[in-house]
């Protein structure tokens, strides 16, 4: 191949390159974000906080180059273990990335939570976009002049993106605009790759976040999901996963009346593994009691919730 050729051949030299974070408080839309970005569904999305407990990452490659994206769980004080871990992997992804992306829901006034948020950022030190999502729920857009006024008065942004990651509102605008701020470098990843989560882990978000949904508890926050066995037979998968709780009074709640409610979360699993996987699934389902588990570090690290 001459030399002409691979200047056009973005995988073989791309312009930019690098990791982008994804951080704001829980439910401002990160995950369904990276999501509409990379175009697969590998990050669990929910109307209810604190959905996402792990660094989740998804990788898009275009003619520019290639982006990391890190989503990270929602900004919030720590109270469990599993909450003080969280909280690690949003500073450990803020030191090691080449450029922040501040969610904020542009449908909700500025608080004493997005302040915490602000001064975790302000500590990192890094290159920072404001990003002002659910813009498709405000009928009056000049609505977002006081919210960008008052974060702009706290934060020296370097670019002011207002979006929808549910409708995909000026979603290439962001991307084009993120390759202007990242290293000129080779791509970091193969450009096949649209994530570095395992599928075993993303299995696990993905009942996980069929539990969030179809519960209207509390009960929730007190749940997790580890995949215990993964078998190829040929074509098919049978997978087990155990949902965790942590008292023997919500292990109905998830089970339901006669297995009704754990059947529904995992047809409902099943079908989106199916979907990513492009196979036929057999998806078990157990549930487990663990007492405290949020405080548990062994089972915390087994969740791949680790400490930084």
């Amino acid at each position: 191949m001459n030399d002409s050729n691979q200047q056009q051949d973005p995988e073989r030299q791309p312009r930019r390159a690098g990791f982008v974070a994804l951080v704001g408080r829980p439910n401002a839309g990160k995950s369904t974000l990276l999501n509409s970005l990379i175009g697969e569904h590998i990050a669990a999305v929910s109307a209810k906080p604190q959905t996402t407990r792990t660094h989740v990452q998804g990788i898009i490659t275009t003619d520019e180059g290639q982006i990391v994206f890190v989503d990270t769980p929602g900004v919030h004080k720590p109270g469990y273990t599993l909450n003080r871990r969280m909280m690690g992997l949003v500073a450990d992804a803020l030191a090691q990335v080449d450029l922040v992306l501040l969610m904020c829901d542009a449908s909700s006034s500025f608080g004493s939570g997005d302040r915490f948020t602000l001064e975790m950022i302000r500590e990192a030190s890094k290159p920072t976009f404001l990003l002002l999502n659910k813009i498709d729920l405000l009928k009056d857009k000049s609505a977002l002049l006081p919210l960008i006024s008052q974060y702009t008065r706290e934060y020296d942004f370097r670019e002011v993106i207002p979006l929808s990651a549910r409708t995909g509102d000026n979603r290439e605008l962001l991307v084009g605009t993120i390759f202007k701020y990242l290293p000129e470098g080779e791509p970091l990843f193969d450009s096949e790759l649209f994530t570095t989560e395992i599928e075993r882990n993303i299995v696990a978000e993905l009942v996980r976040e069929q539990i969030l949904q179809q519960t209207q508890q509390e009960l929730p926050f007190a749940t997790a999901v580890r995949t215990e066995l993964w078998e190829e037979e040929g074509r098919n998968v049978n997978i087990h996963c155990v949902i965790y709780v942590e008292r023997d009074s919500q292990k109905p709640i998830i089970i339901g009346r006669g297995g009704a409610m754990l059947k529904e979360i995992g047809t409902r699993s099943r079908r989106k593994i199916e979907r990513l996987l492009g196979r036929h699934v057999r998806l078990n389902l157990f549930v487990r009691v663990q007492e405290d588990w949020r405080n548990d570090p062994r089972l915390l690290d087994e969740l791949g919730i680790q400490e930084k």
